[in-house]
């Protein structure tokens, strides 16, 4: 039988086996360019700085109470789970349930990263990215011509119809207001 261990030891084996979760989750194909800033990554998620996640590691801060229920919401984990051992390997708890896929909000780390760097490059030039992301967003959503072949009677739309197209359907979209200063 084990003495029992103080919550302080089993928050800092949460917040690790957290870590290892988020590592696994991140990395499907690992190499050297997704290994770098994983922790800045974790710590971002957990929204604490990185110096503080590693002073955690180290074990030179413990994890309190307020903390402890930060990182439970931020890895979608019930409340109580970071003061509870859990089995190493078992199963992750339960999550919470998964959002839509219309729903609007990022819904992973890659989908964040990704929100995060349009959103980067926007604030750093408004102008630019808007032309930009509207040049691109217009090539992806242009939709492709119908792989079977329409009925005889109606023939398939030229190039120049489909442009048109475009143009009158990208007319109908308001401009983004101007950014105020």
């Amino acid at each position: 039988m084990h003495a029992p261990r103080d919550v302080a030891s089993i928050r800092l084996d949460n917040a690790l086996a957290l870590f290892d979760e988020f590592v696994r989750n991140t990395i499907k194909h690992p190499d050297a360019a997704t290994l770098r800033g994983l922790e800045r990554r974790f710590a971002e998620r957990l929204q604490i700085q990185p110096s503080y996640w590693s002073q955690i590691k180290s074990r030179s801060r413990l994890i309190g109470e307020r903390l402890a229920r930060q990182f439970e919401q931020c890895c979608q984990k019930p409340v109580g789970w970071m003061d509870a051992e859990h089995a190493a390997g078992a199963a992750p708890a339960v999550a919470a349930a998964p959002a839509p896929a219309d729903d609007p909000l990022p819904q992973d780390d890659d989908e964040r990263f990704i929100v995060g760097l349009v959103l980067t490059y926007y604030r750093r030039h408004p102008q630019r990215a808007r032309t930009r992301l509207l040049d691109l967003l217009g090539e992806v959503l242009t939709p492709e011509p119908a792989p079977a072949p329409r009925p005889a009677a109606k023939a398939a739309p030229s190039p120049q119809a489909e442009l048109d197209e475009w143009r009158k359907l990208q007319s109908g979209i308001a401009p983004l207001k101007p950014r105020k200063r």
